[in-house]
Formats: structure tokens, C-alpha cells, sequence
């Protein structure tokens, strides 16, 4: 099945009825119990309900008997043999989700090849791929990943338990060796197997060596796994190495190792998780539109705006003196007077729940206009995509004050030939982006 994000309800079709059942366990249940219960669920951000951010309170989609409806959540999700996909609401029916991955090149600084040439579902699964050396950076940043090792040794220089057994079997008659076990620290472990694995395998995907030669410091950091993985690595052990990193990764310090690990598992068991047998087994990758959405416009505004982070606590900000309340605006201009901003993945220029008239779109605004109190600024501006052909602009004059709140569209294109004509495209409608 496929829909978009924010669908405002899609009804079933009479032959997709036969996936109600499966979909029912997916449906109405919040991210984070999803995402706790199922290994094989990756959603982006990873971090969900840590910097109580409410992100982990929504569903992926609601259902009824009738009709999904979905909300900021893309990517494909699935229970048994049944499968949603959900593309960008700015991803036609039968054209492929530019958008989508337009922000993920942006946020991630990734480079998308042969884009053009591949399906919808081998785009997704193609998300892991480009994200990988992202991950890897992180990851790295902590230092290579130092493990206990079992290994097991023959010869003379005897430092460890000796194993009966195999040196029965190996060592009669006797020639001055002796077989034995011992538990050493080393960067060669399972899960620096399991990321060389991964290597080696995105090595033989089509675009492949592009992503892991795209910089320097990707390339740097791969020669290090290869090195240290190099004496005891295997191509036939794939399986076996998998099986030993299924076990959720817990580590104190080398916590940036744990989201690594679930995306190389899910990249060596793409083909698996595509035809999933397991019972009742949820599985999927998702990305939270409201967040990927922020993440892209920082890279259109940092220049002139701060992005205060809630999931780093940089930037922080207080409402109160005594550093009480913290808040987090989405953006503020580097300069006085100062400028407030709010990034909103909701489409604010379709009519009904979010026209002026409505509650909901009343409480959209407060929030921008408490921080415009806060920092005693007169303007202040959303910004939305939209479909239309060019960037949106309309100014509301606060009542009885100086104050002015803009809300922009930048315009989402339409209509476009292949990815890099939907890029050419965009990139102009980025830089004419005015905001007062």
C-alpha cells in the first residue's frame, strides 16, 4: 500500500482491505513502544522521548475501518506481508520522492547517485546506505570500539586456558605446541566485524564506493576498521557475525556505536527485512517530517539565524530570569533587534484546520508569539513547503502593536523532469527565500 504523509485520510481499496489485520498492530500505537518492542523499526530521530520533545507520544498512523491517515511521518513500515509506504505529500502518485531525499542530502551531507534509475522501495532502503558515513563519523568520534575477544591459539607461547579437547585433536602426537583459549581486549570484535561486514558490502552496491569515498575523513576512517578488522575477517562468516551483534548494544561511553550497529544490521539484512517471515514481526524506516524539515531550513538560514537544539541543550534559552524555563525557538537572528522564526512541516496554506479562523491555527501562532514577547522583537516568521509554483509570503499585523508575524511557503517544485532538474529548481526558490 502506499499514501502520503499528512493525508487527511486515505480510504482503503477494496483489495487492500486484506491488510487491516496487519496494519492494526502498527496503528494507534506511539513511536516510542513501537520502536522499544521492535529491533527491526528504525525511525529518525533515534532519540525519541529522551529530550521530551513529544515526538515520541505520536503514532506513525491512526486507522479506522474505512481509512489511514497518517501524519509527519515517511518512509515504509511493515507487519507480516503487508507494507505502507509513505511518501512526502509533495511526492506525486507515480513520480519518486524528490523531497525526501532532497532533505536528507542536505541534513546528512550526503551526495545521492543513480537516483533516476531505481524504484521507490529501493530508494528507501538506499536512505541506509547514504547514512551510513554520517553514523560512521559519530561513531568514530568516540574512538575505535575496544571489546573482550575470545580467541583461540596453537603453539608454544602459552598464555591463557588450556583447552583438552582441541589440543588433543591437534596436537598428537605431540610437537611442542599447545592449544589454548584467552580473553583479550581488542578493536577486533564483533561489532567492528559487523561494521567491516557492512563495508565490504556497500563496496558491491551500484553507487557503492561513492559513499564511502565521498571525503577524506570517510575514507580515513574505513581504512581503520579494514585495518583492524583485516587479520580475522571473513566474507563467508557474514551470517554468523549478524547473529552474534542481534543482541541490542549497551555501552556506556561508545553509545554512538548503538544506532550504528542497528543500521548496519539493517543494510546486511535488506533483503530479509524486505520479505519478513517472522510472525507479527514489525518492521520499517522512518523519518519524522517536523524534524527533517527543521534540520534542512537550518542549512538555508544558519548563516544569519541561530538553531537552538533541544537534543544538544546548544543555544538554550530561558523564558524567566534565574535561567528558569528553558525554550528552545526554532530560529533567532544573530543580530538585534532580534528576529524569531518557527519551522512548521504542517501544510499552513490549505484551508480548513488551518486557516486563521480555526483554534488549531490559533494555537499554531502562540507559540511564535510568546517567544517575540520573550525576545522583545516585532517580527517574527513560519515557514512551510507548499506546492505552489513560488515562495508564499503573507504578513499579519498583531493588533494593536508594531508586531508583524510572516508566514512563508517556500515552494516545493512540481512537475519536474528527474532529480536534478527538481534540485535546479529548488535551489532557486532557496536563495530569492525572503524573510523580513
Amino acid at each position: 500500500m502506499r499514501t502520503t504523509d499528512n493525508n487527511g485520510g486515505y480510504l482503503f481499496k477494496n483489495e487492500e482491505f486484506i491488510h487491516k489485520e496487519n496494519l492494526s498492530r502498527i496503528a494507534n500505537k506511539s513511536l516510542l513502544n513501537l520502536q522499544e518492542s521492535n529491533a527491526d523499526l528504525l525511525i529518525f530521530p533515534h532519540s525519541l522521548g529522551v529530550h521530551k520533545d513529544d515526538v515520541e507520544k505520536s503514532t506513525i498512523f491512526s486507522m479506522d475501518d474505512e481509512c489511514i491517515t497518517t501524519y509527519n511521518l515517511m518512509g515504509f513500515v511493515g507487519c507480516n506481508n503487508s507494507q505502507l509506504t509513505i511518501t512526502s505529500r509533495f511526492s506525486n502518485e507515480d513520480d519518486k520522492d524528490y523531497f525526501l531525499h532532497y532533505m536528507l542530502q542536505k541534513v546528512f551531507a550526503i551526495n545521492i547517485l543513480d537516483f533516476d534509475q531505481k524504484s521507490n522501495k529501493e530508494n528507501i532502503w538506499d536512505f541506509l546506505i547514504y547514512l551510513f558515513p554520517y553514523f560512521l563519523k559519530k561513531a568514530y568520534a568516540q574512538g575505535l570500539f575496544k571489546a573482550y575477544r575470545r580467541n583461540e591459539y596453537n603453539n608454544a607461547n602459552i598464555k591463557g586456558t588450556i583447552n583438552i579437547n582441541r589440543h588433543i585433536q591437534k596436537n598428537i602426537p605431540f610437537r611442542g605446541h599447545i592449544a589454548y583459549t584467552t580473553r583479550e581486549h581488542s578493536y577486533d570484535n564483533d561489532i567492528t566485524q559487523l561494521i567491516r561486514h557492512t563495508i565490504e558490502y556497500i563496496k558491491l552496491h551500484p553507487f557503492g564506493k561513492g559513499v564511502l569515498l565521498k571525503d577524506n575523513e570517510t575514507r580515513e576512517i574505513v581504512q581503520k576498521f579494514i585495518f583492524v578488522t583485516d587479520a580475522t575477517y571473513n566474507k563467508n562468516e557474514r551470517n554468523k557475525i549478524i547473529a552474534k551483534n542481534l543482541k541490542p548494544f549497551a555501552h556506556p561511553y561508545f553509545f554512538e556505536y548503538k544506532l550504528l550497529q542497528k543500521i548496519c544490521l539493517q543494510i546486511l539484512r535488506r533483503e530479509k527485512l524486505s520479505y519478513v517471515k517472522d510472525e507479527n514481526k514489525i518492521y520499517g524506516l522512518l523519518f519524522d517530517g517536523a524534524w527533517l524539515w527543521e534540520e534542512y531550513l537550518n542549512t538555508l538560514l544558519k548563516d544569519k539565524f541561530i538553531h537552538p537544539e533541544n537534543k544538544t541543550g546548544k543555544h538554550k534559552q530561558y523564558l524567566f530570569e534565574g535561567n528558569k524555563q528553558s525554550i528552545y525557538p526554532d530560529f533567532i537572528s544573530k543580530d538585534k533587534p532580534f528576529i524569531v522564526g518557527d519551522a512548521k512541516y504542517i501544510p499552513l496554506d490549505k484551508q480548513g484546520s488551518y486557516n486563521e479562523n480555526s483554534e488549531r491555527a490559533v494555537s499554531i501562532y502562540y507559540k511564535t508569539l510568546a517567544y517575540m514577547y520573550r525576545f522583545n522583537s516585532t517580527k517574527g516568521f513560519l515557514i512551510y513547503p507548499t506546492k505552489n509554483e513560488e515562495n508564499l509570503y503573507e504578513e499579519l499585523k498583531i493588533q494593536d502593536t508594531e508586531g508583524i508575524l510572516q508566514k512563508i511557503g517556500l515552494a516545493i517544485p512540481q512537475n519536474v523532469n528527474n532529480y536534478n532538474h527538481f534540485t535546479q529548481r529548488i535551489i532557486i526558490n532557496e536563495k530569492i527565500l525572503n524573510i523580513i
